[in-house]
């Protein structure tokens, strides 16, 4: 059966405690709704909130390194899960890993908000 990796703490979570922490694709705020949570059709918001999810949790630098690896390998699932054609494989595949350096470059302030004193 195809699955996403996720925590055991997400698994359990309430659907109440995983929205209070989980939005989809981009941060949140003013900017919700600017990045897409499909990739050529393909909806990935799950591994988004996976990713959401494991920042909310994580302590340190290497918990960001995990959820991001995390966050590519379930983007990957995905894409690999829903087949079609070769070329939007790779579209998918292209969108993904940008999705990916966003997040490892640029993810640093969400992951720390509300963790350092």
């Amino acid at each position: 059966m195809f699955q996403l990796h996720s925590p055991q703490s997400y698994k359990d979570a309430p659907a109440e405690l995983r929205a209070r922490y989980c939005n989809g694709c981009g941060p949140k705020g003013i900017l919700v709704g600017i990045i897409p949570n499909t990739m050529w059709g393909l909806d990935v918001s799950e591994a988004c909130n996976i990713h959401d999810w494991m920042y909310s949790e994580g302590k340190t630098v290497d918990d960001k390194r995990k959820a991001d690896w995390t966050f590519l390998d379930n983007l990957g699932r995905l894409i690999h899960n829903a087949g079609g054609w070769p070329v939007l494989r790779w579209l998918r595949r292209r969108r993904a890993y940008d999705y990916y350096l966003a997040v490892k470059n640029f993810g640093g302030p969400a992951f720390w908000k509300d963790k350092m004193p």
